[in-house]
This record gives C-alpha cells, structure tokens and sequence, in this order.
C-alpha cells in the first residue's frame, strides 16, 4: 500500500499523462464541488435509501462500494489541488492534528 505522498506523486503523474494536470486550482474546485456532491449522494442512500425512477436498484454492497469511490474521487481531488500549491499529503495531515492539538489541548 501507497503512503499518501507517495499517492499524491502517482497522482500527479497521472494526471499529467492525461493533461489534467494543468487546469487550474480554480477549475480543480469545480471538480471538488461535484465530488462533494456525489458523495452526498451516496451517504444519503446508504442513510436514508435512494428512490429514483431512472435508477437501477443497488445493493447495500453496492451503495456501501460506491462511498469507498466517491471519498477517494474526493481525497485525489484534495491531494491534486494542494500539490498545485506545492503542499504534501502528510503536511496536511500534520497541519490538521496539530491544528486540533493546539485547539483543544489534547
């Protein structure tokens, strides 16, 4: 298994492969914005159920697999976005629980 620079490195290769790259942190928002948005939809069907007429039926395998690929479609867009500002996936993580330490002395 990848540690998370490691990921976020493989990530920008690849999104440079594929010219994605070199879009914009503003647009790159965009894309964060729609991620967000199909993982409300997934945590809303596994909490409270899905019924659309041009839907098929999912499993709750199904549903439960589908909020494993939209939380990582969200965390590549995370880690994309703060490689453009030369930020490292373990600094944010640092940055987060040192944040949380200092707030509430823990």
């Amino acid at each position: 298994m990848k540690e998370i620079n490691e990921h976020q490195a493989w990530l920008k290769d690849f999104y440079n492969s594929k010219e994605w790259y070199e879009l914009s942190p503003f647009i790159r928002m965009n894309f964060i914005s729609e991620e967000i948005g199909e993982l409300a939809r997934a945590v809303r069907a596994l909490e409270i159920g899905r019924d659309h007429p041009g839907e098929k039926k999912k499993s709750h395998s199904q549903w439960d697999d589908n909020l494993h690929e939209e939380l990582a479609d969200l965390l590549d867009q995370v880690l994309i976005l703060a490689s453009k500002y030369g930020i490292s996936g373990e600094e944010l993580l640092k940055y987060s629980e040192n944040k949380l330490h200092k707030r509430f002395n823990f």
